[in-house]
């Protein structure tokens, strides 16, 4: 092994941030333990033998570990995981084993994924070695990253006994009310428009995936990764975002004003029957207690986040890539709205979220400097304001909608803007960078 690459400063960081997500994970693991659930590893750990609970998501980041190999061992590495589910579907048939939950499919994909893991760490030197293990490390960080979302969930659940609905979906009235008028909305197009938006709305990181491979496309014969790309901010965002639910725990309208249009929610614990009919009159909110199962997972909305970054990344792409990622934003956003599971104020407060996520993300990549940290500064401040005003003013600003309404969504458009012109100076500084010197004329 080559020790002197490993004083490298940047090896080093390296290094640290794997410790610390090892730790991280150890720590979530340790946690669900302590709730009687198990934890992110042990559930990642049960899939290579058990049905996992999403089969898609396993090959998706399959997919995404493919980046880095020929199209020769792409399918061949298809073909494996093919043939190792077929395996798979045949013995639990054979034993009378169904998958009662999730998807009889994917283990393939994982192991898959192990073993270029070991191919690497055993076949491999130097740089391919190190390109192998990015790959690989990728596609798991994918599948983790659910498992540990996961388990977030629950601990939200658990160390938050009361919730604050109330303030939200009073600060929702400076908005209109959307879930209210698009649960309607979606409820009058019967099953069909409630089967398309639920599986868009589950399928988000399979969407990022696609997204993900056009940015990726090159790294098999680049050999190497681009600077930033979607899965980094997919990523970040999904594991920074559930601290927020710790600090504003909300489960959103379905659960706390109803059981809603399609039969779910949590009728038992709502505060009233109200979603999607009847709005919530305006009165002093206060916390509500509600049940230890339901996640504490609105505020701020990541699906929104997610499928702005979707959005945002989609930009750079083909025609019907750019179609397919505004499809996805819009489509995510009726599906939140729709089916009760976010307040209006959720989703503003998930897309500066997530347009600041990707600010400092892209600043880390290319180096910080001075519109930068303006960028991430003006969003981060934004952000808490929209925290601090939807726990502190919510009636105010349900008492003066036509006040707070554009406030809210001038401070969501400012952080856009502000975004979009930063960027745009960022392009036009690189292009300029990359323009040849003029040369001397010749006598």
């Amino acid at each position: 092994m080559d020790f002197a690459a490993w004083r490298r400063p940047r090896a080093i960081l390296w290094a640290a941030v794997g410790v610390a997500a090892l730790g991280f994970l150890i720590a979530l693991e340790i946690a669900a333990r302590g709730y009687g659930q198990p934890g992110p590893l042990t559930e990642q750990a049960r899939e290579v033998v058990f049905a996992p609970k999403s089969g898609p998501l396993l090959y998706a980041g399959m997919a995404l570990m493919m980046v880095v190999l020929t199209w020769r061992q792409r399918f061949i590495a298809a073909g494996v995981a093919i043939g190792v589910d077929v395996v798979f579907v045949l013995v639990r048939w054979v034993l009378g084993v169904k998958a009662t939950e999730g998807h009889p499919f994917g283990n393939g994909a994982l192991w898959v994924m192990l073993g270029c893991a070991v191919i690497a760490l055993t076949r491999r030197t130097g740089a391919e070695r190190t390109l192998l293990l990015k790959g690989v490390g990728l596609g798991l960080l994918l599948v983790t990253g659910r498992k540990t979302g996961d388990t977030w969930l629950l601990i939200t659940s658990r160390t938050r006994p009361s919730v604050l609905d109330q303030y939200v979906a009073t600060a929702d009235h400076a908005l209109g009310n959307p879930s209210w008028v698009v649960g309607r909305i979606v409820g009058a197009t019967g099953p069909i428009g409630a089967h398309l938006l639920d599986y868009i709305y589950a399928q988000l990181a399979v969407a990022a995936v696609v997204v993900a491979l056009y940015q990726l496309r090159n790294v098999a014969v680049e050999r190497r990764f681009p600077g930033h790309h979607l899965v980094r901010t997919f990523l970040v965002i999904g594991l920074v975002g559930p601290s927020i639910y710790m600090v504003f725990p909300v489960v959103g309208p379905v659960f706390a004003y109803g059981p809603g249009a399609f039969g779910t929610g949590g009728l038992h614990w709502a505060v009233a029957d109200l979603w999607p009919h009847t709005p919530p009159a305006v009165n002093n909110p206060h916390p509500i207690a509600y049940d230890g199962i339901t996640p504490r997972n609105c505020m701020p909305s990541l699906h929104t986040a997610w499928a702005t970054t979707i959005f945002i990344h989609s930009r750079k792409g083909p025609r019907i890539l750019r179609f397919a990622g505004t499809f996805w934003l819009i489509a995510t956003l009726t599906a939140t709205l729709g089916f009760g599971y976010h307040y209006g104020v959720d989703l503003v407060a998930g897309l500066v979220f997530a347009v600041t996520i990707e600010a400092a993300l892209r600043s880390l990549d290319r180096g910080w400097d001075r519109s930068g940290i303006q960028m991430v500064l003006h969003g981060a401040v934004v952000f808490a304001a929209l925290l601090l005003s939807y726990r502190f003013l919510p009636v105010e600003m349900a008492r003066y909608p036509w006040a707070f309404g554009p406030l809210l969504l001038l401070a969501m458009a400012s952080v856009v803007y502000g975004y979009l012109r930063t960027t745009k100076r960022w392009e036009m500084t690189a292009a300029t960078a990359q323009l040849p010197e003029p040369q001397p004329a010749l006598a």
